[in-house]
């Protein structure tokens, strides 16, 4: 049975380790960033990193963070991000594990709903998160990433 738990200052690079793999393109973080950078995650009362460690392994991870929100009687919204499981520990049920952990956390500290977006080409993920209770059809979520054009007419 995996270990299931917030993420520590040890957990670090098993963390960052899994960023790699999902995300390969992205800029490797400079060192010398990264203590802030985990700290600023990890030590807010808004945000959680979670693992789930096989062995003292980091094999899966998420990250829930909260938004205040004057809406829904002040209730916080949950979002998370970055559900990454380890390419030898896939299929073992880790990421459902870890899902219904951060739910469980999200519904703990009161979160009026959680959101999550994933690629639209990722449809095998899709059907773990409607499993543990996220559905696409209830809200339609829209992304903006930087260097976009502003008010371009298609």
């Amino acid at each position: 049975m995996p270990d299931l738990r917030k993420a520590t200052f040890n957990d670090q690079a098993g963390v960052l380790a899994l960023y790699r793999e999902l995300r390969p393109n992205d800029p490797e973080i400079p060192a010398a960033r990264v203590p802030a950078l985990w700290a600023a995650v990890t030590d807010s009362t808004r945000s959680s990193i979670f693992i789930a460690s096989v062995d003292g392994e980091v094999a899966a991870t998420c990250m829930l963070a909260t938004v205040a929100n004057l809406a829904s009687d002040g209730r916080p919204i949950g979002l998370i991000e970055h559900v990454i499981t380890a390419g030898r520990y896939r299929r073992r049920g880790l990421a459902r594990l870890l899902l219904e952990h951060a739910l469980k956390e999200a519904w703990h500290i009161g979160c009026c709903k959680v959101l999550l977006l994933s690629g639209m080409q990722r449809t095998e993920a899709h059907g773990l998160y409607e499993s543990v209770g996220f559905r696409g059809d209830v809200e339609r979520g829209f992304v903006a990433k930087p260097g976009a054009a502003m008010g371009a007419q298609a």
